[in-house]
């Protein structure tokens, strides 16, 4: 039987007047360091399986600061009807402040089909650090089909709109050299900074397969490849200590 869920989480200034678990999405209040609120997304079961519908709602109220992570990976596994599963995820976050999204990976399992939408509004004076990972099938196994989009907009204003597809259902070409080149790992790191307006970060690479994008807009994409989830994750992690060096030390 497929799973419908939402979970729901709103930071204010003084707490968390709203922080709702639902079926596999389970919250929890955990120990943060610096100014931030912290908010960790516990599996409860095993999940999104084929045809599961999940949501997360997030909302940032104006001056607050919200870091949300999770205790672990998160797996797309088959499920026992053919229909894909869905996962969606809405970030809302008010003037001056802050929002660090950083959940640990995606992982799409042989069998598998996600489609997985982000979404995020953002207030003009808002800042965010956002990360993205998606791993394409477990250790020596085929990957699953999964479908990711980032949306992105500032101030009322598109800043960003990404789709990424992979996997047996994807268009041809998503593992040759112009996308994956036989990578099984890819990710994102989306870096908003109203700083940038001023001084914006330039272009650059990380090692052989990660660059840095400015955007129309005060902020910073960082695309990646890599063989594996820890490669990945070196990847993003040196990436933000230079796009973003005062938000890595305060998280």
């Amino acid at each position: 039987m497929s799973v419908r869920a939402t979970a729901r989480v709103v930071a204010e200034r003084d707490g968390l007047p709203v922080l709702e678990s639902d079926g596999p999405l389970a919250l929890r209040r955990t120990r943060a360091g610096g100014p931030y609120t912290r908010v960790t997304v516990v599996g409860a079961m095993s999940a999104p399986l084929g045809g599961d519908r999940l949501a997360i709602e997030v909302g940032v109220g104006e001056g607050s600061r919200l870091h949300m992570d999770s205790a672990a990976a998160t797996v797309a596994l088959p499920g026992r009807t053919p229909e894909a599963a869905a996962y969606d995820i809405s970030l809302d976050v008010g003037e001056d402040a802050e929002l660090r999204w950083l959940p640990e990976q995606l992982i799409s399992a042989r069998g598998s089909e996600l489609r997985m939408h982000t979404r995020v509004a953002l207030a003009g004076t808002a800042r965010l650090v956002l990360r993205e990972e998606q791993i394409l099938g477990r250790h020596g196994e085929e990957t699953g089909t999964l479908t990711t989009r980032l949306t992105v907009h500032r101030a009322g204003r598109p800043l960003l709109d990404q789709e990424l597809a992979f996997g047996p259902g994807a268009p041809g070409g998503w593992d040759g050299g112009a996308v994956l080149g036989g990578h099984r790992a890819v990710g994102q790191l989306l870096v908003v900074e109203p700083d940038f307006g001023d001084d914006p970060p330039e272009p650059r690479q990380f090692g052989e397969t990660a660059v840095l994008t400015p955007l129309a807009g005060p902020a910073a994409l960082v695309t990646a490849v890599a063989p594996d989830a820890l490669c990945l994750r070196r990847l993003l992690d040196t990436a933000l200590s230079q796009v973003a060096p005062s938000g890595a030390a305060r998280g």
